[in-house]
């Protein structure tokens, strides 16, 4: 769904679109609890993620046909579920990574694919595209639309060693590298996380020469320009900004750059790692509510729910258990279900998808070391590919038409009347569309 569209669906009413976040109300209304968020959650999945569709079926003279036997059955989401792909190609048994790469597609439409400036360009003028060449070649023939994260950065991660000290210089590779590698994968790669964690610049969190460039420009700047070499090299992509704080300096910075032009980005990337615990739900309910006033959809970049605990102090984690995986599949359908719910929501990202080399070493993944997989792994799949997807079918009625309803996304129509009378159409089930599709049999 583009900018244009989310606004138009009405997701957040322009008499607020621009209120103030949750965080600066002087009398505020009590956030929902848990139970509540669950509880209204299925009518908004019905109301906001579903739609009506009308199927006729004539013969090739133009007249209608009744008592045509129809399966209107989806192929695909609208909805972006991902996980990042990091570990393609990279399992080392051959068995692990047939399996990695057949339980990834088989539960999800979208993957991040990483362009972490100091691994990707450890020298200069040698990026690692052959590698993403690799992927993409996989990604296409599955049907994964892909997204590159992150383009700048001022973490160690995304200032590499030869990075020259004269800030000028500085500005002319950052805007020759979002040029060159936007522009190279147009068609390819079309959603960007453009920049990353803007929110540290004011605090001086890291000293790197990114750093130390980023915050001379300041954070709005910073953002803009990226953002507007992006766009001119590839004008009909997806540009997002994407940050672990969900608290007022995040919105701020986004406040300040709509209020010194406009919002150069297509939606707003919010990180939800919960290694320090699970948000409940009524946090993800009022992150939701404050990030859409800004007119701009929502993707959840990052999103990590653990099966096992800390086992030392440091960022050092045990393994994953039978507990702990429980634990996790319940957590984690809860906030899928209360995200899918939301209307200004468009896509959420797992991290990472295996607990082999998965971030920081936590049992994060949707599978374990040896690929197999958890109970959150079967628990989602029964989300995604099963109750929030839609196989629906009848028969024609006398004016030669079915009325159904579905999720929205991509569907195969098949019409059947008899042995020798059948035909197969792909169609599209779209937000704002009169959704209605003839067949001719």
């Amino acid at each position: 769904m583009t900018r244009r569209e989310f606004l138009r669906t009405g997701a957040t009413s322009t008499a607020i679109l621009f209120a103030a976040p949750a965080w600066c109300a002087e009398d505020q209304k009590a956030p929902p609890i848990d139970a509540e968020v669950l509880a209204a959650a299925q009518d908004r999945i019905e109301r906001y993620r579903k739609a009506g569709a009308v199927i006729r079926v004539e013969d090739t003279k133009g007249e209608l046909l009744s008592g045509v036997k129809v399966a209107f059955e989806q192929t695909r989401h609208d909805f972006l579920f991902g996980c990042n792909l990091f570990l393609f190609a990279r399992c080392g048994d051959p068995d692990q990574e047939q399996e990695y790469r057949r339980r990834f597609a088989a539960l999800f439409n979208y993957c991040t694919l990483g362009f972490y400036w100091a691994a990707y360009e450890s020298e200069r003028d040698k990026p690692a595209y052959d590698y993403t060449d690799q992927v993409l070649a996989w990604t296409i023939t599955q049907g994964i639309a892909c997204k590159g994260h992150p383009l700048v950065w001022d973490h160690p991660a995304g200032s590499p060693h030869w990075l020259p000290d004269d800030p000028a210089e500085i500005a002319k590779l950052v805007t020759g590298r979002v040029q060159e590698i936007v522009s190279r994968y147009h068609g390819r790669i079309d959603i960007w996380d453009v920049v990353n964690e803007a929110t540290h610049l004011p605090d001086g969190v890291n000293k790197t020469k990114m750093a130390v460039w980023g915050a001379a420009m300041g954070p709005v700047p910073y953002l803009a320009e990226p953002l507007r070499i992006a766009r001119g090299a590839n004008p009909e992509a997806t540009l997002l900004v994407n940050d672990y704080r969900t608290d007022s300096p995040y919105y701020q910075i986004l406040a300040r750059q709509r209020e010194q032009g406009r919002l150069l980005m297509d939606a707003v990337g919010i990180q939800s790692h919960m290694h320090q615990g699970p948000w409940p739900l009524h946090k993800v309910h009022e992150v939701c509510e404050t990030y859409a006033r800004l007119g701009l959809p929502i993707h959840f970049t990052e999103t990590t729910i653990l099966s096992g605990a800390r086992e030392k102090s440091g960022g050092i984690w045990g393994v994953t258990t039978p507990e702990g995986e429980e634990a996790q599949a319940q957590l984690a359908a809860n906030f899928y279900t209360a995200l899918f719910a939301h209307p200004a929501v468009q896509a959420l990202t797992w991290w990472d998808f295996s607990d082999y080399h998965a971030w920081q070493r936590a049992p994060a993944g949707l599978v374990r070391s040896d690929m197999s997989p958890k109970p959150v792994y079967d628990r989602l799949r029964s989300l995604i590919k099963g109750q929030w997807w839609t196989r629906a079918g009848g028969y024609t009625d006398t004016q030669g038409k079915l009325e159904l309803r579905g999720f929205y996304g991509q569907y195969r129509i098949s019409a059947e009347l008899s042995s020798t009378r059948k035909t197969v159409s792909e169609v599209k089930l779209q937000r704002g569309s009169p959704n209605q599709f003839t067949i001719k049999l």
